[in-house]
């Protein structure tokens, strides 16, 4: 032992951040955010950076505001890297916007641990999910809204195969249901294969009365259920609570209108957020995606995000 360390630890009880192992710093850097830990943690030393590259640290990856301001193919790639680095211990995933297939999968052969995945308004088929399905069993909580290439095949595909699901949302947004005669079809599906649900939001679906019916007859465990939007709906209220009395139902009618889309908001900002050609080599690939939470927009004024170091 150094005669620095050795007088240290004569001399008090504390100790160098520095000195914790490097799972007990992961643990700590989990708290803090994904901007802090992909660009401000790796670049106050070398131990800390080490700590940071390990599964502690994003055994919970959110990506979802990122992700609606950025462009596709940078999203993948973001995503590959914190999934990587998780290790398999991947416990919840939050993206929006994914519209490569491959990873779709990727996530999936990722997914022994994951129990709760949001993949709001991304490309995903009733064919990809009825490959993946099986290997999302772990999953307690999955949102799917906005996600108009799938159907009622893949809903039942994740009631068969997800059998600790508690909580889904199948929230749709006006426009994309436009032209559509019925989706009761889905109703179907979740009220035969999810009979564990607590939470279900189905917000502006195209369902009736049998459908919801059908749905709070079957998933006897259901405590909440949004119905906003969904027009089609008719039902006598003191039924349902005789009926239903720990049913909790949200809707149909509202009074406000449909609140804008956090990703309409999001949708002028460019994602050429870092010049690629003027870095001259010195940054590699994961360099370049953890800088580009910072470099192109006024954070300050924005997000409030610190200076890079």
């Amino acid at each position: 032992m150094s005669k620095a360390k050795e007088t240290r630890m004569e001399g008090t009880d504390s100790r160098y951040w520095q000195d914790l192992l490097p799972d007990a710093l992961g643990l700590i850097f989990k708290n803090l955010s994904l901007q802090d830990r992909l660009t401000v943690i790796p670049r106050v030393c070398k131990s800390w950076g080490n700590a940071v590259m390990g599964p502690y640290c994003w055994q919970e990856i959110d990506i979802e505001d990122w992700s609606n301001r950025s462009e596709p193919e940078n999203v993948d790639r973001m995503l590959q890297m914190l999934i990587t680095r998780s290790s398999g211990s991947l416990q919840k995933l939050c993206v929006s916007g994914l519209q490569n297939e491959n990873s779709f999968y990727f996530i999936a052969e990722h997914a022994h641990s994951l129990q709760t995945l949001r993949l709001p308004r991304s490309e995903i088929s009733d064919s990809v999910i009825e490959m993946i399905a099986g290997k999302l069993s772990t999953l307690t909580f999955l949102d799917l809204s906005d996600c108009s290439k799938i159907g009622p095949h893949a809903l039942e595909a994740i009631g068969k195969n997800c059998k600790f699901l508690a909580r889904l949302c199948r929230n749709m947004h006006p426009l994309d249901v436009g032209g559509k005669i019925s989706q009761n079809d889905e109703a179907h599906a979740i009220a035969t294969t999810m009979p564990r649900l607590k939470h279900l939001e189905i917000a502006y679906h195209l369902v009736d009365t049998v459908g919801v019916l059908e749905i709070v007859t079957s998933c006897h465990e259901l405590e909440f259920l949004d119905l906003r939007g969904c027009w089609d709906v008719k039902f006598d209220e003191k039924y349902l609570k005789d009926k239903f009395p720990k049913l909790n139902i949200l809707g149909p009618y509202v009074v406000d209108q449909y609140d804008r889309n956090p990703w309409e908001v999001c949708s002028d900002y460019s994602d050429s957020l870092y010049d690629y050609e003027s870095s001259d080599g010195m940054w590699d690939d994961e360099d370049r995606l953890e800088l580009q939470f910072y470099e192109g927009f006024d954070e300050d004024s924005v997000y409030g995000w610190p200076p890079s170091p």
